[in-house]
């Protein structure tokens, strides 16, 4: 009788063994799917004139009554996917302003004409696609299509991450945001600080003009990215203080002859020595505690051969069709701003996680700062914004934009003031 139960004792304790192992492993190495996104829908108002001649002939259009926008800005669906033994997969798919990324514009300056704005080519964008190997948290590999930190916005770009309604206006007009290029990124965090290096594809100085600097640079009207010349990028964050964090980021790459439409340059002609070497600095901090959020930016940017570079566009002699804006661009370019905001529920008990947050921005950026020997200043590039808003969070993933903001250009220019309302998500659906 004894050996019986001893037996029956046995048995159970083997079956409880192999029951909790196959649970433990389970835990740890079952394949997970997480399935998540974001987006955006604004309303604004903009009490200037949208003429193409707003700038070259401001006295007309002092007294216009303006217009009216809908927008849904982005939005995303991402999904991601745990393989195990350190492998995993992450993508999103982006439709942007309602999911046609080839769009029909009026250049404000130059000849006021009609043009096709080229984004990326098709519907919609893949904005995320890679393979990632982790060997632990100081070391990971990712390889595929990337976002490219470089800036604050890039590094931070939910919209419950900013609190304007549509994304910071001076990094936006003067770094490709969401900047997201293929290539391969080395990331990981050592204690308090967070690295990544990454090695993409060089941007495309075909694409520069005078209102958005380098931003077009990483679009591609083909169903490829030219990958003539390759750049790097790179990143740090720490996070030693308490509810404070600081990076820097940066940006180098050759961007001259980085398109499908080259020319063998001859040893006499003006462009043989042409790199166009684009650099890039960024640095950036945030503070978040006691209902309290303040944070800043600063971003400078410098372009080598930036006359020649100007030249060589203006110059282009292709299809009216094409993707190309032929537009001067600056040698370097600025933009810099900071936010401070409060949660005026924060002294409040039992409000869960809602939050009222009322807040102030100020942005200064100038996308066309020309050399000393340049033909052309376009005086309007210059801009200072001043926002102010309110953000409410019913919850945690859901926000509620206002804010009226008035951009000040130079004083031979009309002011543009403006309001919009938006409300926004991001978050997962499954965990």
């Amino acid at each position: 009788m004894k050996l019986k139960t001893i037996a029956k004792c046995a048995a159970l304790g083997l079956a409880l063994s192999v029951s909790s192992l196959q649970a433990q492993d389970s835990i740890t190495t079952k394949p997970r799917l997480t399935i998540g996104g974001y987006g955006e829908a604004v309303y604004t108002r903009n009490f200037y004139s949208d003429n193409m001649f707003r700038y070259s002939h401001a006295e007309r259009y002092k007294d216009a009554k303006g217009h009216g926008r809908i927008d849904l800005p982005h939005v995303v669906i991402n999904l991601s996917y745990d393989f195990g033994k350190g492998w995993s997969m992450g993508s999103e798919i982006e439709f942007e302003h309602g999911g046609n990324e080839v769009a029909m514009e009026i250049e404000a300056e130059e000849t006021g004409e009609f043009e096709h704005e080229i984004e990326r080519g098709g519907e919609v964008a893949l904005e995320q696609f890679w393979i990632q190997k982790s060997f632990g948290k100081g070391f990971n590999i990712r390889m595929g299509h990337i976002v490219v930190p470089v800036g604050q916005t890039n590094n931070a770009h939910l919209p419950t991450e900013f609190f304007t309604c549509y994304r910071p206006e001076g990094e936006f007009n003067i770094l490709p945001c969401t900047w997201h290029e293929t290539g391969i990124s080395l990331w990981g965090k050592l204690g308090d600080w967070r690295y990544e290096a990454m090695v993409i594809p060089a941007l495309n100085s075909n694409m520069f003009n005078n209102a958005n600097w380098v931003k077009n640079g990483s679009a591609s009207g083909y169903e490829f990215r030219v990958a003539n010349n390759l750049a790097g990028a790179l990143r740090i964050d720490n996070y030693s203080i308490k509810n404070f964090h600081w990076g820097v980021s940066g940006y180098i790459g050759n961007t001259f002859n980085n398109d499908i439409v080259t020319n063998e340059f001859s040893e006499t002609s003006q462009y043989k020595d042409v790199k166009g070497t684009v650099v890039i600095g960024t640095a950036e901090f945030d503070y978040k505690g006691h209902g309290l959020v303040v944070r800043g930016n600063f971003d400078y940017g410098y372009l080598d051969d930036a006359n020649l570079i100007s030249s060589w566009n203006k110059n282009q002699n292709h299809q009216s069709f094409s993707p190309y804006p032929r537009s001067l661009v600056g040698e370097k370019a600025i933009a810099y701003g900071g936010e401070i905001a409060y949660d005026i529920m924060h002294p409040m008990h039992n409000t869960g996680d809602q939050k009222l947050y009322l807040f102030g921005r100020y942005d200064y950026y100038d996308s066309y700062i020309p050399t000393a020997n340049a033909l052309t200043d376009y005086q309007w590039t210059d801009r200072h914004v001043m926002t102010l808003g309110v953000n409410y969070y019913p919850i945690k993933q859901v926000v509620i934009k206002a804010e009226y903001a008035k951009r000040f250009l130079k004083e031979q220019y009309n002011d543009e003031p403006m309001f919009s309302l938006g409300v926004a998500y991001s978050g997962f659906f499954t965990k």
